[in-house]
């Protein structure tokens, strides 16, 4: 009876390792795959907006390209140019 309870004892050791090291392994595939399959993360989003076009930029295009015809017309002089070019973009 001791040589049965000894072989029994041996076979219960031993099922209770393969079963705890099959557990932990398929435990650690399941998180290997959970990882890979998990999105990208979305880039992070700028602290403060991106500028917003100034209002009426479209009337300072065309008043530049009234400004650059009379400039090559000879109408306004180099120093002429800049002075309205700066004072139409507000610099």
């Amino acid at each position: 009876m001791p040589g049965l309870l000894r072989g029994v004892a041996r076979v219960a050791v031993a099922s209770g390792t393969a079963t705890a090291v099959s557990n932990r392994v398929s435990r650690r595939q399941s998180e290997k795959w959970a990882a890979q399959e998990a999105p990208a993360p979305q880039p992070q989003a700028y602290a403060t907006p991106p500028p917003q076009p100034a209002a009426g930029g479209e009337d300072r295009v065309a008043k530049l390209k009234d400004l650059a015809a009379l400039k090559e017309q000879g109408v306004l002089t180099d120093e002429e140019f800049a002075a309205e070019k700066a004072r139409i973009l507000g610099s």
